[in-house]
């Protein structure tokens, strides 16, 4: 402030000097001095910013905020480093991993992989059906901070459908209403006692309305008991009737083999019945008996000697009784190891003090899925002493087998893709060097035959990596949109020539089908192969039957199929009166290699091929069977409502009969026994070659004066891939051809060769195919000039 008024002395003199006015000087003085204290007025009022942009977050502050969270939830900067993570995250991947490393699987990571860059990318991307254990998850990926330089991980695990699910439903709904009608009150109840839901019956008896909302109090408040033990309902005071209370075990997770485990703390299913006036021990189990044949799951009653004397129809499917079968005792369903152990159990719950819980047994007929039976003691039921359950989770075990068996189909497609694209560069090495050999030999030279068989053999092989990338799902198709009734039409002709004279062809359509998108050539391959395998199993004749109809979404739904998403379908159904398949195989037919055949007669690789084709495509495929009376096997593909199809950027090479052409063609492989013979038959075309080993060598002979009228490119390579050395040429040659040749297929490329005045040969490729494409891409030039 002193300063100030220094400076504002100053200027007054500096104007009484120039002015020569003394009332001017004044005022200029008061507007200096009023200027300085409106600034420091404020900069008082809002100071500045003293927080720096690069101050690193508290995340003790992000990580209770988590940990707040009902999913698990971590963060990774640009390093890939993991910076933050809740406890929940810990608890589900031991350890803190760094993401996507967060599974043993490769496969999986590999596509949480691809995942984080999706997201690095376009600021959020998602992976759903990551399997972890028992738990089934969703992946959610923003990237996120005041520069967008961390990536946060959201891990949301899926809930499945579960008995409490079913049994809510079941007393809410129309079945409950009956109970009712019947006299029986039911409830179901938490671990801590509560109410979670009542039919209609117990709601009017225990709170006096039908639509009485009495979910979350304790039950135990409802109800009475009196000197004799007896259960009442509190509500009916003296004028009521005894109760019989029955209580069913809803939920248990599965203890190891043998181990005992309450489930007095569990969800449980309570119904209530009034005593019979007679007060008669069999007439009140003939009533239960009744009761217990409504219900729809698994309940079964044994008495003190542990002899069986009643079985549900839901019991007995999930157990595997068969009809007319009447087992007598519970150890007779279950295998010879766990036989005593469930004797034991029923014996300890038919005496002593009323209590339930549950063991892990496993079932004669299934023995490899382990299941939890439930027990519960019963008094006042005449002979029966003990109440058994048995949940049929044949359905949770189907969907756990089918994810277990993609998960494993997808890494044996990256390991198969892997494989085929190594395998094509050698054969293109193969290929090429046989006819350069072809080129100094005629017809009649004794090595002109033995060469022509090498490149056969070559090109048979060459068949057998592209049916390796279908199965792989890296195969390069030519989508259309088209109709399934169609494909099949044009393929009915030559499926009567394969099937021979025994083997009868029916064919139904059904309608308002919608179009789907695919290529018809490999559609009609998969409908030959699966046609072939239908043949075979039928030796004695038969009948294959092929099917088209609409599956719309609404139907999807009511399938309740796990792995299919409810969409609109086109379905094609191939059927056969055959032999039929066993379990143990049905869950590896599709497996690359795979065959039940003679040595000789199939390649293993008819429904692998169809299997890649089908998910490339963007369908599914399942399959049904039962032993002697045939299989069948259905395709899902989705029905298409996009608009026409553009024409893709790059495009495959087609054949021209004239190759010889002039002109400097830059080589960039970095396989050298395919760079070589590539280098050796352009040159014999006429053109000047120069090569390179990777993008980075590429990009510096572009860079050495020379006029390039072509550039030759691998797409995947070490160092500097053919994409990113194509995106930093067109800078300085933005007209230069470029021709991308793979082991890969092209639509497994598409994303990254995206780019104008592109064209792909795939390999394995020979010198001719080579030669034409060079001289097809810089024909595309001369025409564009």
């Amino acid at each position: 402030m002193p300063l100030l008024i220094v400076a504002a002395l100053a200027s007054a003199l500096l104007v009484l000097y120039a002015a020569g006015s003394l009332p001017l000087a004044a005022g200029f003085a008061a507007a200096v001095l009023t200027a300085a204290a409106l600034m420091v007025w404020y900069q008082r009022l809002y100071p500045p910013d003293v927080v720096s942009r690069d101050a690193t977050p508290d995340w003790t502050v992000a990580r209770a905020a988590a940990d707040a969270s009902t999913m698990a939830i971590a963060v990774t900067d640009r390093a890939g480093k993991l910076v933050c993570a809740s406890d929940l995250f810990g608890e589900w991947f031991p350890g803190y991993p760094t993401p996507p490393a967060v599974t043993a699987d490769e496969a999986l990571s590999s596509s949480l992989a691809s995942v984080a860059r999706a997201a690095w990318r376009d600021g959020e991307a998602r992976h759903e059906g990551l399997v972890q254990g028992a738990l089934r998850l969703d992946v959610d990926v923003t990237r996120t901070g005041r520069t967008e330089e961390y990536l946060l991980w959201r891990f949301t695990p899926v809930r499945l459908p579960s008995a409490l699910d079913d049994v809510h439903r079941f007393l809410t709904g129309e079945a409950g209403r009956q109970l009712g009608e019947a006299g029986i009150m039911a409830v179901m109840i938490g671990g801590e006692g509560r109410i979670r839901a009542a039919n209609g019956a117990f709601l009017l008896r225990a709170a006096g309305r039908i639509d009485a909302n009495i979910t979350g109090r304790d039950f135990a408040a409802h109800m009475r008991v009196d000197d004799k033990g007896r259960l009442f309902l509190a509500r009916e005071e003296q004028g009521g009737l005894p109760l019989h209370l029955l209580q069913v075990p809803l939920k248990r997770a599965a203890q190891p083999h043998g181990v005992q485990a309450s489930a007095q703390d569990g969800p449980m299913l309570l119904l209530l019945i009034d005593e019979p006036s007679g007060g008669g021990g069999t007439s009140a189990l003939s009533y239960i008996e009744t009761l217990l044949s409504l219900l729809p799951f698994g309940l079964a009653m044994a008495d003190r000697d542990g002899r069986m004397l009643f079985a549900n129809h839901a019991f007995a499917r999930a157990a595997g009784i068969k009809t007319g079968d009447k087992p007598s005792y519970p150890g007779d369903l279950v295998v010879r190891e766990d036989q005593a152990a469930v004797a034991d159990a029923v014996r300890r719950f038919a005496v002593g003090p009323q209590m339930s819980g549950d063991i892990a047994v496993r079932m004669r007929d299934n023995p490899d899925d382990p299941v939890a039976l439930s027990l519960a003691g019963v008094r006042g039921l005449g002979e029966a002493a003990v109440l058994l359950s048995l949940k049929d989770n044949s359905e949770e075990s189907m969907l756990k087998r089918q994810v277990a068996q993609a998960t494993k189909m997808q890494a044996i497609g990256q390991l198969a893709g892997g494989v085929a694209h190594d395998f094509n560069n050698i054969l293109t090495a193969i290929i090429g060097h046989c006819d350069l050999m072809l080129m100094r030999h005629t017809p009649g030279d004794s090595d002109y035959d033995d060469i022509q068989q090498v490149k056969s053999n070559s090109n048979r092989a060459a068949a057998l990596t592209r049916q390796l990338l279908a199965f792989s799902r890296q195969q390069t198709l030519r989508p259309q949109i088209l109709q399934l009734p169609d494909i099949v039409a044009d393929v009915s002709t030559l499926l009567k020539r394969l099937l021979g004279e025994n083997v009868k062809l029916d064919v139904t359509h059904g309608r308002n089908l919608g179009a789907v998108r695919a290529d018809p050539g490999q559609m009609e391959q998969v409908i030959v192969n699966l046609a072939v395998n239908a043949r075979d199993a039928m030796p004695e004749g038969g009948t294959l039957h092929i099917q088209t109809y609409a599956v719309p979404a609404a139907r999807v739904r009511e399938m309740r199929q796990q792995i299919l998403p409810a969409a609109d379908y086109s379905a094609l159904r191939v059927s056969d009166t055959g032999l039929g398949i066993p379990p143990d195989i049905l869950a590896k037919i599709f497996e690359p290699f795979f065959t039940t055949k003679e040595l000789g007669k199939g390649t293993g690789l008819g429904l692998s091929t169809v299997y890649g084709i089908v998910k490339q495509s963007g369908g599914y495929i399942f399959a049904e069977s039962e032993l002697g009376r045939g299989a069948s096997f259905v395709i899902y593909l989705p029905v298409h409502s996009g608009e026409a199809e553009q024409p893709a950027a790059p495009s495959a090479i087609s054949a021209r009969a004239d190759t010889w052409g002039t002109g400097t063609i830059l080589l960039v492989e970095d396989e050298d026994m395919v760079r070589a013979v590539a280098e050796r038959a352009l040159t014999r075309q006429g053109y000047k070659v120069l090569t390179a080993n990777d993008g980075e060598q590429g990009l510096e002979v572009l860079a050495g004066g020379e006029e390039i009228d072509l550039l030759i490119s691998d797409v995947v390579m070490p160092n500097m891939d053919g994409p990113a050395m194509v995106a930093r040429a067109r800078h300085t040659h933005p007209d230069l051809p470029v021709l991308f040749m793979s082991g890969y297929a092209e639509e497994q490329l598409r994303k990254s060769i995206d780019i104008a005045n592109v064209a792909f040969l795939p390999k394995p490729f020979s010198v001719s195919q080579l030669a034409q494409a060079a001289r097809e891409a810089m024909a595309q030039r001369s025409a564009a000039e």
